[in-house]
Formats: structure tokens, C-alpha cells, sequence
């Protein structure tokens, strides 16, 4: 189900985007739009996990550096049936974890130190699973599609924006007063679509945890400590555009009612529940 979802979402996004395109009266804008932002998003694709673990200050280890941890990984990518990941530990004293890489094949796991301090080795057996399901099902791939797509419906949005404001083509644009309003929606609705993307990728992550552990509690406990400890805390060198990467959002303790809007996390309360219902499944 959550697979269908994705793909539905992704459409609706592509029909968004065609659609923008014929309001700014032609091709040109549109093309260039989806240009620039694919040329943007093909870096980040290429060199995200370099870029990403460099930010976060990552240390590679080596299973004689980290001998349990690296233990984890390598019995999870067994059961996953995935080539082993590089594990990283991030020097960070609030607790969290992320996966990045372009496929399997390119694939690394990094983990804060107050992670390992947090968790017991169950709990951190749940969330190395949960990153490797991220792994398994290409979720870095898919979220840089959505990423793209609604990068180029914010250049377009703008240009949309510039046209009501210094005039152009009259005869193929709409009302200028009604292209403002666009710039301000469609951005919007882009940006409210990607992050239903991103959460329902979080859901099948929880899920495939689940499944590879065969102990949804394990990840329910870690999730309410995680949660718990971030609501209060921030990490230091925390972005924006990498929230969405890390098993509970970073940000969770800064966010309102409103922000949640944009959350690229559903609630641990939702998570913990859907994996409630997995127990019986399970069992």
C-alpha cells in the first residue's frame, strides 16, 4: 500500500510540474527549469553520501574499531540479503542515525555516539535494520526524483513570479494577479507532496525493520527514546535539507503545530502503532 502511495504521489507531483510548465505559456521556461535542477540533483545524487558524511564530521570504522557495531551491520546485510555497507560513527552526543548512498552497492550507515549510549543492543539492532531497509528499497533514489521535480516547480514558481511582476507575453500568460498566487501555491503544494513521499518511505522503512528483526518492539522502544531525547536537543551541524535522512527528525523539538505540516517524519506516536499492528502479523 505504501508503495502505491509513492508512486501516486510521484505522479501527482509530474502532473504538477507539466502542468506549471503550460502555464508559463511554452516549453522554454520549463525545460530549463528541469534542467538546472536535474544538473543539481545529479550531483547530490552522485556525491550526497560524500558531501553528507564529511558534514557531519562521519569517522568510517572498521570491525576492529567498532567490533559490535560492525557485527550489527554485517548479520542485518546478511538477512537483508545487501552487500555490506561502511559504517560510520558520528561524533555527536544526541542520538540518531541515517543510510545514504545511491544504491546498495554505494551504500553506508552512520550512527551518533549518543546513539550507542542511548541504546541497548536490540534497540540498535532495530535502527541499523531500519536504515538498511532505506537501503534495500532505494528510498535515497526515490527521494531525490521528488526532490527534483519540486525543485523545478520552485524555478518555474519564480519565474512565474518575475513575469506577473515585469510583464511578458500577455496574450499567453494568465492574469499576473493570478501568477503571483501560483508562485506562492504550487511551491507549496510541491513541498507538502514531497514530504508525504518522505513519510511514507519512513513507514515501509519501520516495516521492513520490523520484518528483518522479527522484534517490532525493538524499534518501538528505540523510536520513544530517540523521540523522547531529541524533543529536547538539536544536533549541532543539523541541516534542513538532510532532516530528512535521519531515522527521527533532528528538528522535532523546534517544530510547531503548523511546521509538522512539513515534517518530513511522521509521528512516533503513528510509528509506534503501526508497528503494534505488525505484532500480531508477526506472531
Amino acid at each position: 500500500m505504501e508503495t502505491v502511495k509513492t508512486v501516486v504521489l510521484l505522479t501527482l507531483m509530474s502532473l504538477l510540474f507539466v502542468w506549471v510548465g503550460g502555464m508559463m505559456g511554452g516549453t522554454q521556461g520549463m525545460v530549463v527549469a528541469l534542467v538546472l535542477a536535474g544538473v543539481m540533483n545529479f550531483v547530490s545524487y552522485f556525491y550526497s553520501d560524500t558531501l553528507v558524511l564529511r558534514h557531519y564530521n562521519a569517522v568510517e570504522v572498521s570491525r576492529a574499531q567498532a567490533s559490535g557495531l560492525y557485527a550489527i551491520v554485517e548479520r542485518l546485510a546478511q538477512k537483508a540479503a545487501l552487500p555490506m555497507p561502511k559504517v560510520y560513527i558520528i561524533p555527536e552526543s544526541v542520538p540518531n542515525a541515517f543510510a545514504t548512498g545511491r544504491n546498495p552497492q554505494n551504500a553506508a550507515v552512520a550512527v551518533t555516539e549518543g546513539l550507542l549510549q542511548l541504546l541497548d543492543d536490540d534497540e540498535v539492532e532495530a535502527v541499523l535494520a531500519h536504515e538498511l531497509s532505506h537501503v534495500r528499497h532505494y528510498d535515497i533514489l526515490i527521494g531525490t526524483i521528488a526532490a527534483t521535480i519540486a525543485g523545478a516547480i520552485g524555478m518555474i514558481a519564480n519565474m512565474m513570479q518575475f513575469g506577473a511582476m515585469f510583464g511578458g507575453d500577455r496574450e499567453n500568460r494568465p492574469n499576473p494577479m493570478v501568477m503571483l498566487v501560483l508562485a506562492i501555491i504550487l511551491p507549496l503544494a510541491a513541498a507538502v507532496i514531497q514530504m508525504a513521499i518522505s513519510r511514507n518511505r519512513e513507514y515501509m522503512a519501520d516495516e521492513g525493520a520490523a520484518r528483518i528483526t522479527r522484534h517490532p518492539e525493538w524499534l518501538q522502544s528505540a523510536l520513544a527514546k530517540l523521540s523522547g531525547y531529541n524533543a529536547n536537543q538539536t544536533m549541532h551541524d543539523a541541516t534542513p535539507e538532510s532532516a530528512h535522512m535521519f531515522i527521527v527528525n533532528p528538528f522535532s523539538g523546534k517544530n510547531i503545530s503548523f511546521a509538522s505540516l512539513f515534517s518530513t517524519h511522521p509521528s512516533t506516536e503513528d510509528r509506534i502503532a503501526r508497528l503494534e499492528e505488525l505484532k500480531l502479523e508477526l506472531r
